[in-house]
């Protein structure tokens, strides 16, 4: 008997309650007005210390205040807003949807920490007073300039904080996606993680505005720099994080496509910007992060489902190995070389870590796609990585309809891979017969034991990317296994029969699905899921035998959305939301050539004219 566990209409699914949406907007709004009066009071010259606290900050690392007090801020708070991104994703796996922005106490550092990246931006806008404010500088007023990197931080930051009443309203009209590669959620990241290059051009117009030109740098500034190319690897190393807990909602290959793109800009710049031994370094920073985040999130402090994260020294290593050959002179031929040693050496080494540490390891089938998506990227990617350095040195960007071509071509390639990844297929008439024997129980409640046999018996090949018991949402601490969050890989016994490898709860909150993929075939069916009268869905009940269909996964880990509107209403909204992140994009890059061409002229100036 087929059961139907599609969800009926319900609200709580939608929308924060209204009371909790007028609470944050009032604190908002609030926190916005202080910041504008002291930034006010600051400009019409009625506070000065403001001002002295940024010169105290830049005499000791021999930048300009509008450069030390933003970097500081953007230190302390990106770190908080990573924080929280990573306990809000634990606790949604392990806990399912909560009721609201102020329910989720991972949402108040998520919150805290975009707020103040933005004003981290503004800052630098704010404090020139009596400076045009480097060569680059975008006139506001008649005798206000501001800093190019602090326009683009600011914009990062503001674009990161729009997603938050945008997610709102997203959920108003399509339910809950619970999935990190939201719409909404994307520009969440995105606008974080892309932040980090303005941060790096902000740096490089102060470094070229010191206080005291003739007094060299020291080891201080050049790990600040190194720091800021671990932050851009972390930044751009979000995008994955469903694959580090391991309840990833797409197909695998879509985890080294976006692995290699980090990687690839990141790496590549720091290495041609810092030198010898930096792509090592800007890997450790990052390591030491993500593992000191890992621990207070997956540890005993928060209890939640744990994550492991990336770890890029294969393709630091690449990197470095790379950086002997006298090519490396031609910045942008070595960067696309780059480009193919991480989406291959690199990758290799990386997937000896992900075999060892994540829940899913990459299968050997998987390989000639993975590689198909993945050195276009790389390659894409270390190209971007060697413009972004040209600039960070100072030297000529490539004439402008060349690289206009290549940052617009690295945007096609990048969309078409995972445009592809993406792209997967529901198989007709397949269903699963499942046979459930109880285990010991937990002190949660009823454990059990899974036989399957899989009609038609080749749904999956003898390599598949995972066909698997997922067990998520049964709510954090206490003694619930996992943490909320259990992933048992099925033990293949004969064509289309696979059994367990361990107990999967089947009582509570839990939500236990049977998850199947193999290439472009991903499928799911519920095993076991509560009753949520909020959204109006019936308990789907863990039977002793049962057969079910296959259906696309979407419906299944995504209970709570919505499909109740127009077809192309999604559509629409998705593509908004697009052209904003590309407007983010054209900005950044519009900001690194705004600055190599103003400070090239100054540079050109400054040259003496030989002697006829």
């Amino acid at each position: 008997m087929h059961d139907n566990w599609l969800a009926a209409a319900g609200d709580a699914g939608g929308g924060a309650a209204l009371d909790q949406v007028a609470v944050m907007t009032g604190g908002a709004t609030l926190i916005a007005a202080v910041l504008l009066w002291v930034g006010y009071r600051h400009r019409t010259r009625r506070i000065t210390w403001l001002g002295r606290l940024a010169d105290r900050l830049g005499r000791v690392v021999n930048r300009p205040g509008w450069v030390a007090l933003p970097l500081a801020m953007f230190l302390a708070t990106i770190l908080t807003a990573l924080l929280g991104f990573i306990w809000d994703v634990s606790l949604h796996i392990g806990n399912g949807r909560d009721s609201g922005p102020l329910a989720n106490p991972a949402h108040y550092f998520i919150l805290i920490g975009l707020f103040f990246l933005f004003t981290a931006g503004m800052s630098a806008i704010v404090l020139p007073l009596d400076e045009k404010p480097g060569a680059a500088a975008v006139r506001i007023t008649r005798t206000w300039y501001a800093p190019v990197g602090g326009i683009l931080i600011a914009g990062a930051g503001l674009y990161a904080l729009i997603g938050f009443p945008l997610d709102d309203i997203w959920h108003r009209i399509f339910g809950q996606d619970v999935t990190l590669w939201g719409p909404t959620h994307l520009m969440l990241i995105g606008g974080a993680g892309l932040s980090l290059v303005g941060v790096l051009l902000l740096e490089f117009e102060g470094r070229r505005n010191r206080p005291e030109p003739e007094r060299r740098d020291g080891r201080l500034m050049w790990l600040i720099r190194a720091f800021g190319f671990g932050g851009l690897l972390i930044g751009l190393s979000v995008f994955q994080v469903e694959f580090d807990f391991g309840v990833e909602q797409f197909r695998l290959v879509l985890q080294p496509m976006l692995m290699v793109a980090a990687a690839a800009v990141t790496l590549v710049a720091a290495r041609l910007t810092l030198g010898a031994g930096s792509t090592l370094v800007v890997f450790a920073f990052a390591a030491v992060v993500r593992t000191v985040v890992a621990v207070l999130v997956g540890g005993p402090i928060i209890d939640a489902p744990r994550n492991v994260f990336p770890l890029y020294l294969g393709a630091a290593v690449v990197v470095e190995l790379l950086a002997l050959l006298p090519i490396v002179r031609n910045r942008l031929w070595w960067g696309a070389l780059c480009g193919v040693g991480v989406a291959t050496v690199g990758l290799w080494l990386e997937s000896l870590w992900v075999d060892a540490m994540f829940v899913d390891p990459w299968p050997a089938a998987m390989w000639p796609e993975l590689l198909a998506m993945a050195i276009p990227v790389a390659v894409a990617g270390g190209v971007v990585g060697a413009l972004l350095a040209t600039v960070l040195l100072g030297e000529p960007l490539p004439r402008p309809a060349v690289r206009r071509a290549l940052v617009v071509g690295a945007v096609v390639i990048v969309a078409a891979a995972t445009a592809n990844g993406l792209a997967s297929r529901v198989p007709e008439n397949a269903t699963a017969t499942v046979t459930l024997t109880d285990a010991a129980p937990s002190a949660g409640g009823r454990m059990v034991l899974a036989d399957i046999r899989v009609t038609p018996d080749d749904l999956v090949g003898s390599d598949p990317e995972w066909i698997q018991i997922l067990s998520w949402q049964g709510g954090v601490g206490g003694d619930s296994p996992g943490r909320g969050l259990v992933v048992d890989h099925l033990r293949r016994v004969g064509a289309g029969h696979y059994v367990s490898t361990e107990p999967v709860p089947a009582h509570g909150t839990w939500k236990t699905v049977l998850r199947a993929q193999d290439g472009r075939v991903q499928t799911a069916l519920p095993i076991y899921m509560a009753a949520d009268p909020g959204i109006g869905a019936a308990e789907v009940p863990a039977s002793s035998s049962f057969t079910r269909p296959f259906v696309a996964e979407i419906t299944v880990l995504q209970r709570e959305r919505s499909f109740d509107h127009p077809a192309w209403l999604f559509g629409a909204a998705s593509l908004v939301v697009l052209a904003c992140s590309l407007a983010l994009v054209w900005a950044l890059s519009w900001g690194a050539a705004r600055i190599d061409q103003r400070y090239r002229r100054v540079d050109a100036a400054a040259e003496p004219v030989a002697a006829p």
